[in-house]
């Protein structure tokens, strides 16, 4: 897929959780993220309108990105985690696109912060600064270029202060 493509980005449907599940197992070595998306989707920190997929011209999902709630400190915020594309559209444009619409519908739902653990040459392009930063932590035991974290919207800088994942995470 030549980069330049023009990814069409949307909500998940309930049609698309099976698609879903294959590209997440696609993208990773274990199940872990794929069970880990079917729990979420089943806990209170799910937020309708955060699990976003990338799809072919033929409508059929090839990325995936997913927010759901978690806290900085007391502060509610949104995790990204996790972002998959499937092995022969990865480096096309189908990730970036799913967290760029994912960002745009938290934006639009009126949230104002995102944390992310991730690959810190990857999640910069997004607007994502080291947390340690903002005085953000984790109770992981991580690389601290590796946790990031954004404000959506400028007026509103990110809070200090632990990050609390949802219940699955196991965190």
């Amino acid at each position: 897929m030549p980069n330049h493509h023009q990814w069409l980005t949307r909500a998940e449907t309930e049609a698309d959780i099976p698609a879903i599940r294959e590209i997440v197992l696609a993208a990773f070595d274990t199940p872990y993220e794929a069970d880990l998306v079917d729990a979420l989707r089943a806990d209170a920190s799910w937020i309708e309108g955060l699990s976003v997929v990338s799809t072919d011209e033929d409508g059929r999902p090839v990325g995936h990105a997913l927010l759901t709630r978690c806290h900085i400190g007391d502060t509610p915020a949104l995790c990204l985690a996790p972002v998959s594309v499937l092995p022969a559209h990865q480096k096309s444009g189908a990730g970036s696109a799913a967290i760029r619409a994912a960002l745009s519908a938290a934006r639009g739902l009126g949230e104002s912060y995102v944390t992310v653990l991730g690959h810190p040459a990857y999640y910069p392009r997004f607007g994502f600064t080291r947390a340690s930063a903002h005085g953000i932590g984790v109770t992981l035991d991580v690389p601290d270029e590796a946790m990031m974290a954004l404000a959506l919207d400028e007026d509103r800088p990110l809070p200090s202060g632990t990050v609390r994942y949802a219940a699955p995470f196991g965190v």
